[in-house]
């Protein structure tokens, strides 16, 4: 089988968690520590909080910017549920925004167009308490134009860069550009600790919120033990931390063998009607997934296509989701096809192909060999 995606872990890696249980110290420590200075100092960031995933992550960035019930936040429509789901378990509301169809990333002029409509309205206006952009896929969203928007109406942004550790927008690394940065360690990232997330920020007040709220409320500087205001138990263990470590040491190289694989990709779909993913001077893309959008007489036999890959032994899958469109968001606030007109077209045609550091050139040709003569088929 020709994986959709495989974490790169090596002896190094094994041997730093093999350490850490002989220890016996287990749950958050120095090893967590260790892995925080390891993201802040690539990053280019002065703290770094790591938490038991990217959800967590961005959980806790909204609370600690003081988002609550009634409370408004823009995010994209198009991205993995969690985006707009930890604005909900703020009691808050998520106003989604469109795409562009070509990055699949915010578009700006629809960031524009909704922070005109909420700010319009003067009972609204004060509600507003984040943006949240998804640099998808391991691609960065149009940051200069997003940034501006956003200090023009004074509305922070908590970046969901859980694809884009390493990605950067005109030299600038992802998670640096907002108020607050959240990565993720998934399997399926570049480096993985099983599960886990990173919030990566400049301010201080902020980071002493977040190991706060992360730890049970317990005040990460007090001499002695002192809870400062109801947290939770979103965590890193140390067999992550130490594995974190180890895995930021190859996260360069990775990036490099994904980039290396993309371009090849790109070279065997010349010529055929498969889009592959479009990449902007600015960007310098990371490649968490390899997604192309099919032929629009195709899309609507994508299941189908699925199988045939699968039967072929060929894993693909669709990217990720048209949140709107999801029965909890759709039922809830009424969404209907034709409001994101972007992310139903991207939602609809697009296919992510094996990506991963030890993909062989003949599984890249044999991939797309098999995409490109499976397409005939479906058009009949």
């Amino acid at each position: 089988m020709i994986r959709l995606s495989f974490p790169s872990i090596e002896e190094d890696d094994l041997n730093a968690v093999r350490q850490v249980l002989a220890s016996g110290f287990l749950v958050q420590g120095q090893h967590v520590a260790a892995f925080e200075k390891a993201v802040a100092d690539y990053v280019g960031t002065q703290h770094a909080v790591a938490v038991s995933s990217c959800t967590a992550a961005l959980h806790l960035s909204l609370l600690a910017l003081g988002v609550g019930p009634g409370d408004i936040v823009v995010v994209t429509a198009y991205s993995w549920p969690a985006t707009a789901n930890v604005v909900e378990l703020c009691g808050a509301r998520p106003v989604f925004v469109d795409i562009q169809p070509d990055t699949f990333n915010m578009d700006p002029n629809c960031l524009e167009d909704a922070l005109k409509r909420l700010m319009a309205d003067s009972a609204q206006r004060a509600r507003v308490k984040a943006i949240i952009p998804v640099h998808t896929f391991g691609q960065m969203a149009d940051m200069t134009a997003i940034m501006e928007l956003a200090q023009r109406n004074e509305v922070p942004v908590v970046e969901d860069a859980a694809c884009a550790l390493g990605a950067t927008w005109q030299g600038r690394q992802a998670g640096t550009w907002g108020t607050l940065g959240c990565f993720s360690f998934h399997p399926r990232k570049a480096i993985t600790t099983g599960e886990g997330g990173m919030i990566v920020t400049n301010d201080p007040v902020l980071a002493k919120r977040l190991r706060a709220l992360r730890n049970h409320g317990l005040d990460p500087d007090a001499p002695s033990p002192d809870f400062i205001l109801p947290g939770f138990n979103y965590r890193m263990t140390d067999l992550q931390g130490a594995l974190g470590v180890t895995q930021m040491k190859k996260l360069d190289r990775i990036i490099a063998a994904r980039r290396r694989l993309a371009a090849r990709y790109g070279d065997l779909l010349q010529g055929t009607p498969i889009q592959p993913p479009a990449v902007p001077p600015e960007s310098a893309h990371v490649y968490q997934s390899y997604v192309v959008l099919l032929p629009a007489e195709v899309a609507p036999r994508r299941a189908e296509l699925i199988a045939t890959l699968k039967a072929a032994g060929i894993e693909s899958t669709i990217a990720t989701w048209h949140m709107p469109m999801t029965t909890c968001y759709r039922r809830k606030y009424g969404y209907g096809q034709g409001d994101f007109p972007s992310a139903d077209q991207v939602f609809g045609q697009s296919l992510a192909l094996p990506l991963h550091p030890d993909l062989l050139p003949a599984e890249l040709r044999t991939t797309i060999g098999s995409l490109v003569s499976a397409l005939p088929k479906l058009t009949q």
